[in-house]
This record gives structure tokens, C-alpha cells and sequence, in this order.
């Protein structure tokens, strides 16, 4: 399995990024698939949940409104389309596959003027 993130970067406040993961060594479109983030001095947390097929999502309550998990079973992606930043939503963020706990290195996301 391998996990692959990027799209991360330096963004000012209220602009937008979007996150994609490319996936591999596994039927993708048969699981769901995570999106956490973990900014400094904190725990790594939940951000967005997409089900194998995209039909159902999930978000932490910080980001509902301004985050949105989509996929592409053909591509083998899974993306969060991020809009109006905040400060608070620098961290690292990280691709994640449920199943089997893996992980990608993850990308950095930082949001200063």
C-alpha cells in the first residue's frame, strides 16, 4: 500500500488549497478513505471521511462548510478541496486508509498573511 499525498503549501486567510492523495497497491474504490491533519503540540485528528464509493462523507465540525472530500475511483485519488483558511488549520495534513491503519508522509499546510 502505498499512500501519496501533495497540493500543500503556504496560503493567506481565507484562501483555498486543495489536497489530493494518489493511492496504490490495493482496490481502492473498496474502501473508505481519510483525510486527518496534526498541527504542533497537538493530537492528530480527524478532518474527513469519504465511503468507498463517495456517497456518504463525514466531517470534524471545525471544517464542515469549508472542507470538502471527494474521490475519483478511476485515478485511485482521494481529495480535500479546503476554502476559506483559517490560522487554525495549519498542521500537516495526511492521507489515510482505514483499513489496515496505513498512512501517507503527509503534506504541510500553513495559513499566515
Amino acid at each position: 500500500v502505498q499512500l501519496v499525498e501533495s497540493g500543500g503549501g503556504l496560503v493567506q486567510p481565507g484562501g483555498s488549497l486543495r489536497l489530493s492523495c494518489a493511492a496504490s497497491g490495493f482496490t481502492f474504490s473498496s474502501y473508505i478513505m481519510s483525510w486527518y491533519r496534526q498541527a504542533p503540540g497537538k493530537e492528530r485528528e480527524l478532518v474527513a471521511r469519504i465511503s468507498s464509493l463517495g456517497g456518504t462523507t463525514t466531517y470534524a465540525d471545525s471544517v464542515k462548510g469549508r472542507f470538502t472530500i471527494s474521490r475519483d475511483n478511476a485515478k485511485n485519488t482521494v481529495y480535500l478541496q479546503m476554502n476559506a483558511l483559517k490560522p487554525e488549520d495549519t498542521a500537516v495534513y495526511y492521507c489515510n486508509l482505514p483499513h489496515g491503519g496505513y498512512w501517507g508522509q503527509g503534506t504541510q499546510v500553513t495559513v499566515s498573511s
